[in-house]
């Protein structure tokens, strides 16, 4: 008998690796789809910061007044302001031109939908995304936007 040693590796060696290699796809696995909530709801809330620069702009060239709401008969805001009335279909749906996302403009803040927008004039953000009317004054609105990483809604205001 030869005292040679034979390499490779043992079975425990490799059970040990690819249970390490195991082990970091499935951290990887379990947070890519957190990662991907986060970066939507990052793209949602920029969409409504967009919202609120042509709000802005509607006003400047309103006299100060803000639009009804959002989405109304004659589409003037969306129209002149978000990119066109082509991107609107029937019951409030519009389609950001520039991101290619969805929303829903809702009349008032009922929204119970992710990419449901809310819109409030003469509102402001309160407790928990809460209108506050009592605090505000008519030359202030509120936007809320149901996230999909969040309970709450999340709401912006022109204070």
């Amino acid at each position: 008998m030869s005292n040679k040693k034979l390499k490779g590796f043992t079975i425990i060696e490799v059970v040990l690796v690819l249970a390490i290699a195991g082990l970091i796809f499935l951290m990887v696995f379990i947070a890519l789809p957190a990662l991907q909530r986060s970066q939507k709801d990052t793209q949602r809330k920029n969409d409504l910061s967009r919202i609120m620069t042509q709000l802005t702009n509607y006003e400047s060239n309103n006299r100060g007044e803000f639009p009804d709401d959002l989405i109304s008969g004659d589409l003037s805001f969306v129209e002149n302001y978000l990119g066109g009335v082509d991107n609107v279909t029937s019951g409030g749906d519009y389609k950001d031109p520039k991101t290619g996302t969805g929303y829903v403009f809702k009349p008032d803040l009922d929204v119970s939908g992710v990419g449901q927008v809310g819109y409030k004039k003469g509102a402001i953000c309160g407790t928990d995304g809460a209108a506050d009317e009592t605090n505000a004054s008519d030359r202030q609105y509120m936007l809320i936007m149901k996230l999909e990483g969040q309970n709450a809604p999340y709401c912006v205001d022109n204070r």
